[in-house]
């Protein structure tokens, strides 16, 4: 993520800031532009400080949602990029619902980041039903006999649903300690069920199973079946020389939404440690082999092994920063050789449909 400015007073600003701690200024977020920017009121809508040949109009969802999200004026009143492939939301007449939903949507706009600086296809369900992008946020329902019925987070069809229940931190983590994940986020959901969706439009549409079978083998297998022995048995013991993580060794399915959720992640935090300037310098024995500096915009970087070389870097002096304060390594993960393959190919996808 970047790091944004305030266009009036000057003054450091952030992706999902509303206002301006220093000058007071509303801020909003350009998609388009990729830009936050200072607002100012106008009688037909916004003036963007960033971008003053046209008035904007804040999402249909900004007090209800906290949605920060620009749209032009000359689109009427509405819901913006990301809001509008909302399908169903929990009931917000309960407040802890309201609150959840917020925290959700928080991390959709996230995700929405990551599609729109790489330019990815994001047809919404109105003007393209058959391959919309939907998403259905929901709360456990409760069946005839009295015992709940639970969300389960997933894709199907190109709709993505999330249990609402998982922006409650307490609940989240029950889930990922009985699951036995090393991590477990909302954000991380999404660039999770993102790439069952990519890989129906831009693998299976766009022709390239074979490619893709060739790094993350035969998804032809069983996926039910598969499903039942991951759980029954586990992975197989030498899953860690194969797969980013347990989970996607179950089916290739997995494997591939596990290792597009894991670019998405290396390239976001890249390019906020790009952001603060961020150099790796270790002190002492072995400290050269792990220096890095991350001098260049990794969502526009052209090599994975670039990539690879300054994400293991950052991510060794953060989790020993983590372990500093008590905390869990804060990316538990590794990357061997078959890993970076298939980072590579998702990588090379990417582009190719962003045209980067």
């Amino acid at each position: 993520m970047r790091l944004f400015q305030c266009q009036s007073c000057g003054n450091a600003v952030h992706f999902d800031n509303t206002t301006c701690v220093e000058c007071g200024h509303r801020l909003g977020y350009l998609p388009d532009r990729c830009i936050v920017t200072a607002v100012e009121p106008a009688a037909d809508g916004w003036h963007a400080l960033a971008d003053r040949s046209r008035l904007y109009l804040f999402c249909g969802n900004a007090e209800i949602a906290g949605c920060n999200w620009l749209m032009p004026a000359a689109d009427g009143p509405g819901l913006c990029l990301c809001c509008r492939h909302n399908r169903l939301v929990p009931d917000l007449s309960n407040p802890g619902h309201a609150e959840a939903w917020r925290r959700v949507e928080a991390a959709k706009r996230w995700l929405f980041y990551s599609l729109t600086r790489w330019r990815l296809p994001l047809p919404d369900p109105l003007t393209d039903p058959r391959n919309g992008l939907v998403f259905d946020v929901l709360a456990d329902g409760t069946g005839a006999d009295g015992r709940v019925k639970p969300v389960l987070t997933g894709h199907d069809a190109g709709v993505i649903t999330v249990a609402v229940a998982e922006a409650d931190d307490a609940e989240r983590e029950a889930r990922r300690h009985a699951m036995g994940e090393p991590y477990r986020t909302l954000l991380g959901h999404f660039r999770h069920e993102i790439g069952h969706y990519y890989w129906d439009r831009l693998v299976r549409d766009g022709g390239l199973l074979g490619d893709c079978r060739a790094n993350f083998g035969d998804d032809r297998d069983d996926y039910a079946a598969a499903l039942r022995r991951y759980y029954a048995w586990g992975p197989p013991a030498n899953w860690r020389d194969r797969y980013i993580s347990a989970y996607a060794a179950s089916h290739p399915w997995e494997d591939f939404a596990e290792t597009w959720a894991h670019y998405t992640h290396i390239v976001d935090a890249l390019e906020t440690a790009h952001a603060f300037g961020l150099v790796v310098r270790p002190r002492g024995p072995g400290g050269a082999a792990l220096a890095a500096a991350i001098d260049f915009d990794p969502y526009r970087q052209g090599a994975v092994p670039d990539l690879v070389a300054a994400w293991v870097p950052v991510t060794v002096a953060l989790n020993a920063l983590n372990r500093s304060l008590g905390q869990p390594d804060l990316y538990p993960f590794v990357l061997p050789e078959a890993v970076t393959a298939k980072l590579a190919f998702v990588h090379t996808l990417v582009r190719a449909a962003g045209r980067i």
